[in-house]
């Protein structure tokens, strides 16, 4: 039988981990057990997820780093917040960092179940509907990430999967720093030398792709990440 919906859970207390996990899973969910959040931060780069459930205290990386992360790189996947902390302050910045839920512990597992049906079922159709019109416009360009497809006044070019996936993570980030390492997990899974040169390679591609707008550049800032720059008319 095929599962309701794979969750991403990141919770240190092992206890209580092992605890929504069996629940999840008789609720006929799958999930994904992280006990700290660079391990979290892991499973979401390499996984696909239809929500992640973060606890806030947690070594290494905290829950709202974490949602941070996923944020720059994912806009419309559900994150649920859990914590002990149930000052309005924290519940506020849980919202602000992309959260669409905030629990305070202690909680019951069975309000937990229904939060996550009402949300996975509020945010089913918008999350289609993005999917489905993830058109980006960049000057004198559109971008149809769903299907491959760059477009201009001069006709269009059918990008790879690859030149797609990073295209997709400069617009999201337009204007703004895409750190490499971000892109490297995302995208190729790995950071390392040798994945850095192959996205370079990628970089230089779409560059040359985007040239034909003097309005549209892909900046290298050494070191540390690419920019996607988009002057606005």
């Amino acid at each position: 039988m095929k599962a309701k919906a794979n969750i991403l859970l990141v919770e240190d207390d092992k206890n209580l981990g092992f605890v929504i996990k069996d629940s999840l899973e008789l609720g006929g969910y799958s999930d994904n057990l992280q006990e700290n959040g660079v391990t979290g931060a892991e499973a979401f780069h390499h996984g696909t997820f239809d929500l992640c459930i973060l606890d806030i205290m947690m070594p290494l990386k905290d829950g709202f780093t974490l949602a941070e992360e996923i944020r720059k790189i994912d806009l419309v996947t559900p994150i649920i917040f859990l914590s002990a902390r149930s000052m309005d302050i924290d519940k506020i910045r849980g919202f602000k960092t992309g959260a669409d839920d905030y629990i305070t512990k202690p909680f019951s597992i069975e309000e937990l179940k229904l939060r996550i049906e009402a949300i996975l079922k509020r945010t089913s159709m918008s999350m289609l509907t993005y999917k489905k019109n993830a058109i980006f416009e960049l000057g004198k360009f559109s971008f149809d990430y769903e299907n491959q497809i760059l477009k201009s006044a001069s006709g269009e070019r059918k990008l790879t999967r690859k030149e797609s996936e990073l295209l997709r993570l400069l617009c999201m980030n337009k204007n703004r720093l895409l750190r490499r390492e971000l892109a490297l997990k995302s995208i190729w899974g790995e950071d390392d030398y040798f994945m850095g040169r192959s996205m370079d390679v990628y970089i230089t591609k779409l560059r040359k792709f985007l040239s034909e707008d003097e309005k549209v550049t892909i900046l290298n800032v050494h070191r540390t990440g690419f920019k996607l720059l988009v002057e606005e008319e």
